[in-house]
This record gives structure tokens, C-alpha cells and sequence, in this order.
């Protein structure tokens, strides 16, 4: 009996049609803030879930670059420690093993000259040991006032380019903190690193109920025809939060929830929804088609802020069966504090398939339940036969999109209840990753890290894109800003948001929390 013959043949798994690896060029990934929270829970993690899962190059190495004096072994002991605190699967140890074998440390301040030079006396000798020249990835898992300090640095030490290998920049949000500013950390980085260079990460991105929106769009008949003007009534995109700002007030008093949710993830939201379908799923023919939504969206005068646009902040109130304090009651909030917690704004895209469509963008903390989703409401039948005082009349059909706290997609329909009476109810046709394709989604830093090496930057904000956010959203904060008087609407915390912000939704009601 011939071997072929021998062997039993596997059955092929249609769940994993299309999964096949592609291969990734040997890289050596420089983490700055390598033990601070981002790496430890996000970024680590993730990388080990790649490698048990055999997504990484044959040869991969990891330099982890902070203030803190640690030795490569106290570093590995710290990563070890956060992969097992913090992956999503219990970490096989021979894996585990394997991976943090080429980890290395180098200690030093972000604006230290001599740091830099170790850097790349270390990757020089990882190129070495390692026997190939590997691709190089600059992770900026930093404050945000530290992104010129090291690009410029690496820049300076000559570690912004290679003939015989790729280098690339990671930045994460925020990026800046308006207009001018982003403008600003834009020319900084491109004085020594290219566009195509430049990586900025948002994870909302990476969620599979994100990148499956366009699957949604553009591979199925059923909802291509029906994406526009003519059919749909409303777009209402929520990211709610129960919980407070606990320990960031340093951060959250200078950002508010305007720019810490609404100018980067739920823009981003925005513009997949509404983009034209690019002629191929290429990074920078899809990054092309958001940039013409954000363009089509026309920034408000100031005098117009009032009318679009909704701030508040959270009170006292019970959440989860317990009394939560008040934003301005929480440590390191002034007692006067004009700092939005909840955002809530209308939004038109000024375009052939949208035009006259209002986008409902809603944002909060303290609110009734975490969610984050994106509900389409199609315009209701022209003509109904159902109006009968017992029908219960007919609802317009919805098309939701939720990314958390569980990713799926259902679609609202109108059906008839069993009885004598045509009585119409909205049933609910539902998609869930989970029990769909019987696996656990990967995390969004996994599959966005898993790019970077690759080269892809499909899912990754270009400069033009991030200038298109703030355009929108600048005019709001300048608003903002010079009203000094009018006291700011509060609402309790564990409830919906504040009442004022019904009133943005022209006789329609929002979805419930």
C-alpha cells in the first residue's frame, strides 16, 4: 500500500475557506512604552495569539524600549506575566517558550540620543543571530507628545529607512488634539518617515463586525440596492459606556468624549457605512472612498453647533444596583468642569446617495449598559394595509450592526403573530460570530498587528483621512469653547443621556439602551 494511500485524507473545513496564511517577511517589532498598560493587555497578548495560532513569521523578535531599568530577563518575566494575565487563551508553554526567546530590552529615556544607538546596536545583532535582515516595526505605544520626540530621534539615528529591509512607524490615537495639531504631528512624522510608512491604529477597525459591515455591503444583493437615499430613513451609530472615567481624569478633562470617541472611532463608523464600493479591496482605493464621505459631510458654522451638536455630563445616579458619583464629584475633576462625558451630534452627507439622510452619532459614559452599534432604519412601506386597530401596525425594518458587548448582525422584519387576528410584530433574523463560525473572534490588535507586518494598510487611517476628521469636528470644539455660560446639561448616571439630546432627532426617538 502505496503512503498516499495510508493516510486518511482530511476533510476540508469550509468554516476555513479562505483563512490560509499568507506568508510574513522575518520581522523584529521595537515596542516604545513596552510596560505600560496598551502593551501589556492589548499588544503582548496579542502577539503571543498570533504566534500560537502560527500567523507569525518564522523569525520574530521583540525589543522592548522604556524609562524602567530591567535586564532582557526582567522584561521577558514581565511579558510573561502580562500574556498570562491577559491573553484571551491560556498560553501553551512551549509556545510561550519559543516566542519570548528572541525578546529583548533597552532601557532609556524617549529623548536620550544614546538610546537610539543602542537600539540599533540591538537590531543590528538580532539581524545576526537570527541569520537574515529583518523588516522593522517602530510601535509608539506612548503618550502622544512623545511621537516627534522618537520619530525624530530614529529619524536622526538612521533607522527610518533600510535598503534591504521594510521599516514601519505604528501611531496610536489621539492624533492630535485638533486640527493644527494633527497637522502639526503629520509634518513631524514625514520629515523622516513616508506616508506609506505610517501606521495609525484605531481598533474599532479591527473588530470583525467592523470589516464585516463591508462584507454585508458589498457581497450580498439582498442590501446593495437599498443603501441610499431612496430607501433608508435614519442612521443612528452609539457607543455607550456604564462606566466612569475612573483613574483618567488627567486624560479625559483635556479630551472629552467628543474627541475621545466621536473623531476617530464613530467617524470611522460613519464613513464604512456610507462609502462607495471601491473598485478592490486595496489600502489606499478604500481609504480613498471614506475620505470622500468625510469630505461630502460639510463642517458647521459656529452659529449652527447648537442645533446639530449635544454636550453634557454625568450626575449621581445607580448603576448596576449601586450609586455611582458624578462627573465633576469624580478625583481629579474640577468642580466646574465644562468637560462633555456624553456627545451626541446630526450629521448630513452632502452626496448623490445620501443626500438628505440624517446620521444620529451618540456617545456616553455612565449611561444604562455598555453598547456600541449601528443601526440602519429603512424608510416604512408606502402603502399599508395593516392600520386596523388590532394589527399593531407595521414598523420600519432595521438592518443592526453591534460590535459590543457581542458582535452580530440582525435584521428587523415584520411578521404575522400566530392567531385569528393579523397582527403584525418585528421579528428578528440574527447573525453571531460565536455560534456561526464555532470559534472565538480574534482580538482587533491581533489581526491590526498581523497587517502591520504584512504591509497592509487597508485598516489603518491615512494623513488626508485624519485632516477629514477634524474638519468635521473642530467647528464643534470651537463652539464649545467660547460658550462659557450656558451651564452644561447633566444627566444621571445609569440612565439613557440627557433629554436634550431628543431633540437633534426631529420627532424620532433613539434606540434603547
Amino acid at each position: 500500500m502505496s503512503v498516499a494511500e495510508s493516510e486518511p485524507v482530511e476533510a476540508e473545513n469550509p468554516l476555513v475557506a479562505g483563512l490560509e496564511r499568507q506568508p510574513v517577511r522575518s520581522t523584529a517589532m521595537v515596542i516604545f512604552g513596552a510596560v505600560g498598560d496598551l502593551a501589556s493587555r492589548k499588544l503582548l497578548p496579542g502577539i503571543y495569539n498570533l504566534a500560537h495560532e502560527g500567523a507569525l513569521p518564522e523569525r520574530i523578535a521583540l525589543i522592548g524600549v522604556s524609562r524602567g531599568k530591567l535586564s532582557d530577563e526582567d522584561f521577558r518575566a514581565s511579558a510573561r506575566e502580562a500574556i498570562e494575565r491577559f491573553s484571551r487563551r491560556r498560553p501553551d508553554p512551549d509556545v510561550l517558550a519559543g516566542l519570548l526567546e528572541n525578546f529583548r530590552y533597552v532601557q532609556g529615556a524617549f529623548d536620550d540620543d544614546t538610546l537610539y544607538a543602542r537600539l540599533a546596536e540591538t537590531l543590528t545583532g538580532l539581524d545576526q543571530s537570527l541569520g537574515t535582515q529583518l523588516n522593522r516595526i517602530f510601535y509608539l505605544s506612548t503618550a502622544p507628545e512623545f511621537f516627534p520626540t522618537i520619530t525624530g530621534r530614529l529619524g536622526a539615528q538612521g533607522l527610518s529607512s533600510s535598503e534591504d529591509a521594510e521599516v514601519r512607524v505604528v501611531i496610536e490615537k489621539p492624533i492630535g488634539y485638533d486640527l493644527a495639531s494633527a497637522r502639526a504631528q503629520t509634518e513631524s512624522v514625514h520629515q523622516y518617515f513616508e506616508e506609506s510608512q505610517v501606521f495609525r491604529i484605531d481598533h474599532y477597525l479591527g473588530k470583525e463586525t467592523v470589516q464585516n459591515l463591508m462584507a454585508l455591503r458589498f457581497a450580498n444583493a439582498l442590501f446593495e440596492p437599498v443603501w441610499n437615499r431612496n430607501f433608508i430613513d435614519n442612521v443612528q451609530i452609539t457607543a455607550a459606556e456604564d462606566i466612569g472615567i475612573g483613574t483618567r481624569a488627567g486624560y479625559y478633562e483635556g479630551a472629552g468624549a467628543l474627541r475621545d470617541l466621536v473623531q476617530n472611532h464613530m467617524l470611522q463608523l460613519l464613513a464604512l457605512l456610507a462609502m462607495e464600493p471601491p473598485t478592490e479591496f486595496e489600502a489606499n482605493r478604500l481609504r480613498d472612498e471614506k475620505v470622500k464621505v468625510l469630505e461630502a459631510i460639510a463642517p458647521p458654522a459656529l452659529d449652527e453647533v447648537a442645533a446639530m451638536a449635544v454636550r453634557a455630563q454625568y450626575g449621581p445616579g445607580v448603576v448596576s444596583g449601586a450609586e455611582a458619583a458624578g462627573y465633576r464629584d469624580e478625583p481629579g475633576v474640577a468642580a466646574d468642569s465644562r468637560t462633555e462625558t456624553y456627545a451626541a451630534l446630526r450629521l448630513y452627507i452632502n452626496n448623490w446617495r445620501w443626500a438628505g439622510v440624517p446620521f444620529y452619532l451618540r456617545t456616553g459614559k455612565r449611561l444604562a449598559r455598555k453598547l456600541t452599534e449601528i443601526a440602519v432604519t429603512l424608510r416604512p412601506v408606502p402603502h399599508s394595509a395593516f392600520q386596523g386597530p388590532d394589527s399593531g401596525g407595521v414598523q420600519p425594518n432595521q438592518v443592526i450592526l453591534t460590535l459590543q458587548p457581542d458582535e452580530a448582525v440582525s435584521v428587523s422584519l415584520g411578521a404575522k403573530v400566530p392567531g385569528t387576528k393579523m397582527q403584525i410584530r418585528p421579528v428578528n433574523m440574527e447573525f453571531h460570530y460565536g455560534t456561526s463560525f464555532l470559534s472565538e473572534s480574534p482580538e482587533a490588535y491581533e489581526r491590526l498587528i498581523l497587517d502591520v507586518m504584512r504591509g497592509d494598510a487597508t485598516l489603518f487611517t491615512r494623513a488626508d483621512e485624519v485632516e477629514a476628521l477634524w474638519r468635521i469636528i473642530d467647528p464643534i470644539l470651537a463652539a464649545w469653547e467660547l460658550d462659557t455660560d450656558t451651564p452644561i446639561p447633566q444627566y444621571a448616571a445609569g440612565s439613557a443621556g440627557p433629554v436634550q439630546a431628543v431633540e437633534l432627532l426631529d420627532g424620532r426617538a433613539w434606540r434603547r439602551l
